[in-house]
């Protein structure tokens, strides 16, 4: 079936990045995610996606990093995923909530002991005078917490991109590329939350755009 028929976004997207996992070479789930500062001032960076479904699309950081502060302020963001060897394109934008203590504790202790005592040992986004400064602090770290039970930092969790839009791009010919975008309220959202009759696919409507 034409991409452009589809009804379910979702679904369409789990496809999409499982055929990214099969073509792309290195992080397949990598995505651009834009934020804004409080003076209004956007700010990108690549990141792993770690998580999708029904209720949106995952990351986690510092929040006492660039990234982090800028989430929280504004409590929207946007992540854009290009997979040059298919040629296709996602974009999403939507309101942030942040997952449960338990989500990012099952995703904290799921990471390799060095990138759990990273999150202590790094101020993200901060100067840092030298590398070796940060080693040291590594160090520390693994010298107070081990490699075994690393708990996770108060300052480190998660965000979920909860979509309000979806936007699906296919190369064409001659630059007649193929788009389409999926949108619902934020209604949606809510009403997701407490199985209110919005819920679901009946929340999406559907436009094909000009390329």
């Amino acid at each position: 079936m034409d991409f452009t028929e589809r009804s379910d976004p979702l679904s369409l997207f789990n496809e999409w990045l499982n055929d990214a996992k099969d073509k792309e070479p290195n992080d397949h789930n990598a995505a651009a995610l834009a934020t804004v500062d409080a003076k209004g001032m956007p700010n990108v960076r690549m990141v792993l996606l770690k998580g999708h479904d029904q209720r949106g699309f995952v990351f986690y950081t510092n929040f006492e990093s660039a990234k982090g502060r800028e989430a929280l302020g504004a409590m929207k963001a946007a992540m854009g995923f290009h997979w040059k060897s298919l040629r296709r394109q996602i974009r999403i934008r939507g309101p942030l909530e942040m997952v449960s203590d338990e989500e990012a504790d099952a995703y904290f202790n799921s990471r390799h002991p060095q990138s759990r005592l990273g999150a202590w040992a790094s101020d993200q986004s901060r100067p840092l005078a030298k590398r070796d400064d940060l080693v040291a602090r590594l160090q520390e770290m693994e010298a107070k917490y081990g490699t075994d039970d690393i708990p996770r930092p108060p300052h480190w969790s998660g965000f979920r991109i909860q979509p309000q839009s979806i936007e699906f791009w296919q190369d064409g010919e001659f630059r007649l590329h193929d788009r389409i975008v999926f949108s619902r309220d934020a209604a949606f959202n809510a009403d997701s939350e407490t199985g209110g009759e919005t819920g679901g696919d009946t929340g999406w409507s559907k436009q094909r755009l000009n390329p």
